[in-house]
């Protein structure tokens, strides 16, 4: 699996990836840039990646100020990120849910004794994972990240949770109410029962030529802006994912202020995988789990 990515935050861009915490990392990708010291924003995404391993981590950032935590939503996907990395590299028997939740037990244990964490806007975030295991591509979706596979024949499957978008209105009260609750919508925060209500399945690699793995504030394009995903998929290969962002930018610096609810540019992270087949006969994709 040979990996790019792209990692913008609001409407800038921030150069090469790196580590910029300096924690050790289990694979030879680090987390996605963060902002310039100009800019009071820090992208809340995170990408850690190796040659048969993607995480996609994006940080649920509260409107409210008070959370019951001390630390920011950076501090909790960069460490979220790590020992997820970590646990999907050195324990591959391992099911991606079971590495997500031993991650989310993991990082409470950080700051349990120092946080509430049992406050409603404790840091969360929303978690996609993608990872190569012989012939098949195991894959794990948890909120509004999203994984999109081409198949050989040029169909695009997308794999998304929808649980977030189906909730009665989009408030904050809503939210906070049905966060993590069954009937509601799960992100990766306190609880580790959210890795076990995350949508997974597993995809035979002799039947996709390409992943792409992306924040929603990348999907944006395909929701708003008309791209298609096979267009999506083109753009990403011909110009790299860089190009799918300067696209993205453009289209909402285009865009009249207050035509959507939502703020016009979000952290937009876009990772695009390259899959070569295995040999030996294809086979047909499995079913996942909602």
């Amino acid at each position: 699996m040979q990996v790019s990515y792209a990692s913008w935050v609001g409407s800038r861009y921030f150069g090469d990836p790196a580590d910029p915490y300096g924690v050790a990392l289990p694979a030879p990708a680090g987390p996605a840039p963060v902002t310039r010291e100009d800019d009071e924003r820090v992208n809340e995404d995170r990408v850690f990646a190796s040659n048969d391993t993607v995480v996609v981590l994006d940080g649920a950032t509260q409107m409210r100020a008070e959370t019951g935590c001390r630390h920011d939503v950076a501090w909790f996907v960069d460490r979220l990120g790590c020992h997820l990395a970590a646990a999907l590299a050195t324990e591959p028997d391992n099911s991606p849910e079971t590495a997500l939740a031993r991650a989310i037990v993991d990082v409470r244990g950080l700051h349990e004794d120092s946080c509430d964490l049992t406050h409603a806007d404790s840091p969360s975030a929303t978690v996609a994972i993608l990872r190569c295991r012989g012939a098949k591509l195991e894959y794990l979706v948890l909120c509004d990240t999203v994984i999109a596979f081409r198949r050989r024949g040029g169909n695009v499957h997308v794999v998304t949770d929808e649980r977030l978008r189906r909730l009665p209105d989009d408030t904050q009260a809503t939210k906070r109410a049905l966060r993590n609750r069954i009937g509601g919508f799960w992100v990766a925060g306190t609880d580790p029962a959210a890795a076990r209500n995350a949508v997974s399945g597993r995809v035979e690699l002799a039947d996709v030529d390409a992943a792409l793995v992306l924040t929603d504030g990348v999907t944006r394009l395909v929701e708003r802006y008309g791209v298609s995903w096979p267009q999506l998929f083109a753009l990403a290969e011909t110009g790299g994912p860089d190009a799918v962002l300067r696209r993205l930018r453009a289209a909402e610096a285009a865009t009249e202020p207050g035509r959507f609810p939502d703020k016009t540019h979000d952290d937009a992270t876009l990772v695009l995988c390259a899959l070569a087949a295995p040999a030996g006969p294809a086979h047909h994709s499995e079913g996942g789990n909602r």
